[in-house]
Order: structure tokens, then C-alpha cells, then sequence
């Protein structure tokens, strides 16, 4: 090969790499499904055993399994059954059960690992989406996986958008949970 016929050959190489190397404008997706739901939390505190919806099951050497742990309840394991109500009244009329948990794993601020499952069993739904991923709860929205469904939703996947829509002390919480599915079969 001559010194012409290589310096042709780098010099297509050079341009090929820059080439492959621009993406050009993402493509922007557009969600197939989307909903908002609510669920409702009420953690057990050793008085409320007939409303609670949810319990600690594991907790820290320092804790307890009735009052969350201090140090950012670090360690503790919560499992629940929470109402999914389509607005943010705990009282409306339940579309199904988030069944599933959450488990606070950081010893410096609020954050927790959440893997759960919502049950829909209503006119509007049947069917099931499973969740995972992280909330550092003190930001205030938060995106976690929807990993898979069942029913209306088989194979579906996407983002739900978290937010914490009211607080009360360690009692109770309501999540807001914009989902937006991308993957609909």
C-alpha cells in the first residue's frame, strides 16, 4: 500500500469517526399510558393497630418495631398495604392496594429504597405495576422505575414521578405518583 493510499484511508477513518460519533437530536418520547395516583401510608406506632396500613419489620440493635429509628430511621424495614385513591383523599373510594416495601438505608440524611406493586382492580384499571428504585424523600420529586405489569398493563415499563403530597410526624404519608409509561404492548 502506497503513502497515498493510506493517508486516503486515515483520512476516511478520521471523518468516519466523527461521523459515528454525533447522534444527532434525540429522539424525544411520548408516553403511551399516563395516571396519577395517590397512596396513603399509616405506619403502625403500637396505638393504631385498626388503621394502620403499614409496619416496621426490621429495625436497628437501637430501635424498635413501633417507632421508627433515630439517625434518619436508618435500618429500618417497613413493609405495607396502602389504599391507591385516584385524588388525595385518604377517604375516597380505593382503586386498588400498593403492596410492597421500603427500607430506610442511608445513615446521613432521609432516604430510603422502595420495591412495590400497585393492585388495580377498578373499572378504569385491572392489572398490576411494579416499582423499584430510590427516594431520597427531603427532594421534592423523585423518579422510580415502573419495571413491569401485569393485566392492562402486561409488559408495560416507564418513570413515575414521585412526591410527597402531605407529612404527618411519623405516622402517616401521601404520595403523589405521576406515572408515565413508555412501553405499552
Amino acid at each position: 500500500m502506497g503513502a497515498r493510499s493510506l493517508v486516503v484511508l486515515l483520512f476516511l477513518m478520521f471523518i468516519l469517526s466523527f461521523s459515528s460519533a454525533y447522534q444527532g437530536k434525540k429522539k424525544q418520547y411520548k408516553p403511551c399510558k399516563q395516571m396519577v395516583l395517590y397512596f396513603h401510608d399509616v405506619i403502625y406506632n403500637g396505638q393504631n393497630a385498626a388503621n394502620a396500613t403499614s409496619a416496621i419489620v426490621g429495625a436497628p440493635q437501637w430501635g424498635n418495631l413501633t417507632i421508627l429509628a433515630d439517625k434518619f430511621h436508618f435500618g429500618n424495614v417497613v413493609v405495607f398495604d396502602d389504599p391507591i385513591t385516584l385524588d388525595n383523599n385518604f377517604h375516597s373510594k380505593p382503586v386498588g392496594r400498593a403492596q410492597g416495601m421500603y427500607i430506610y438505608d442511608t445513615k446521613n440524611t432521609f432516604t430510603a429504597w422502595l420495591g412495590f406493586t400497585f393492585v388495580l382492580k377498578s373499572t378504569d384499571f385491572q392489572g398490576t405495576l411494579n416499582f423499584m428504585g430510590a427516594d431520597p424523600t427531603l427532594v421534592k420529586t423523585r423518579d422510580i422505575t415502573v419495571v413491569s405489569g401485569t393485566g392492562d398493563f402486561f409488559m408495560h415499563r416507564g418513570i413515575a414521578t414521585i412526591m410527597t403530597d402531605a407529612f404527618e410526624d411519623d405516622v402517616y404519608f401521601r404520595l403523589r405518583v405521576d406515572i408515565k409509561l413508555y412501553e405499552c404492548w
